[in-house]
């Protein structure tokens, strides 16, 4: 319960972090003018990168890039904004896109662990109902698969860090040299945005890691004990 209720209230406190300092950094009007479409579209021309598609979708905050399919997908208000908040966003997702294009080694990693983490997920989330709390399955025998489904979940956030670090430091970068938002104001507002954002990635990899202890701890000294 302690673990539970800690994990919950650290997510919370960093999604909720993120809405506040995007919420104040969505202001406004950015030097250049441009929005964060443009800008998405701007950056990936300089960079040489042709193949990647642009659009928007409702939902705020569902900002993300498809290396499948070769989609950066903006919320509208950060496809239409105009705002620090919205390149920002914008040039993180192409952060993303430029690794892809240059093979960047852990992104093509968290790709490649997608799968097996869908099935991780499924097993913490279903398996101490269907499992242990029915009896089906031994106390040892269902804590190892919950310790190694853990296991795999807190690996993926692991690599999942360096990706969103990595894009969040190329989209500083790119922002500040092609002059996209001018220094000052502007920029502390897409550094403390995409810091802001960050947070939230922290925040899952310390609660895997926490579940994971948890189930593999009784494992290990099950086994000390019997030695």
């Amino acid at each position: 319960m302690i673990i539970f209720l800690g994990t919950m209230a650290l997510s919370l406190i960093a999604a909720a972090r993120v809405k506040s300092v995007y919420h104040r950094y969505n202001q406004g009007v950015v030097r250049s003018g441009l929005t964060g479409g443009q800008v998405a579209a701007e950056i990936l021309r300089r960079e040489g990168i042709y193949d990647v598609q642009i659009t928007h979708a409702q939902g705020l905050l569902g900002d993300h890039y498809d290396p499948i399919h070769k989609r950066l997908v903006l919320s509208q208000e950060n496809y239409f904004g105009r705002t620090p908040a919205a390149l920002g966003v914008a040039a993180h997702e192409c952060g993303h896109a430029i690794q892809h294009a240059r093979a960047y080694k852990p992104l093509h990693a968290r790709m490649a662990a997608v799968g097996i983490t869908t099935y991780a997920n499924y097993i913490v989330m279903f398996l101490p109902l269907l499992g242990i709390a029915t009896g089906l399955l031994q106390p040892y025998v269902g804590l190892t698969i919950l310790a190694i489904a853990w296991g795999v979940i807190m690996l993926f956030n692991l690599i999942t860090l360096p990706v969103e670090f990595d894009a969040s430091r190329r989209a500083k970068a790119v922002l500040a040299d092609f002059g996209y938002i001018a220094p000052g104001e502007e920029a502390t507002g897409v550094k403390k945005v995409l810091d802001a954002a960050a947070w939230t990635y922290v925040a899952a990899f310390i609660t895997s890691l926490a579940y994971f202890l948890w189930y593999l701890l009784p494992l290990l000294m099950g086994g000390r004990s019997r030695d």
